[in-house]
């Protein structure tokens, strides 16, 4: 729930929100141990660290501080923070990686057997 989504939400959000970081973020330590590509264990691992950094100010404060607000004349841009930049960026990476086709000798070995 990036960008300040919920922020305004009590009670049920806060628990819920907190269940969702943990659990994605299990998944997201299983994606980076299986990863075979350099890119994509780079973005796993800019997601699960946005999400960890979300989830410590949840359970610490009940709500995620957000550090940034941008405004340009009447325009405004939901507030965030590091861990949202974090988030988004490992996001644009995986899909930019996604797209590049894997050259059959540039697999990360991570068995030691080949």
């Amino acid at each position: 729930a990036a960008f300040s989504l919920f922020a305004d939400g009590g009670g049920w959000q806060r628990y819920f929100l907190i269940t969702v970081a943990v659990v994605v973020s299990f998944v997201l330590i299983r994606l980076i141990v299986q990863c075979r590509r350099r890119g994509e264990a780079i973005a796993y691992s800019l997601i699960l660290g946005g999400a960890m950094g979300n989830l410590i100010d949840r359970i610490f404060r009940g709500y995620v501080v957000d550090s940034f607000d941008v405004y340009w004349q009447s325009w405004h841009w939901p507030a965030f923070n590091l861990a949202d930049i974090a988030i988004v960026l490992g996001t644009v990476l995986f899909l930019y990686v996604s797209f590049i086709p894997e050259k059959s000798g540039t697999n990360v070995e991570l068995d030691g057997s080949g």
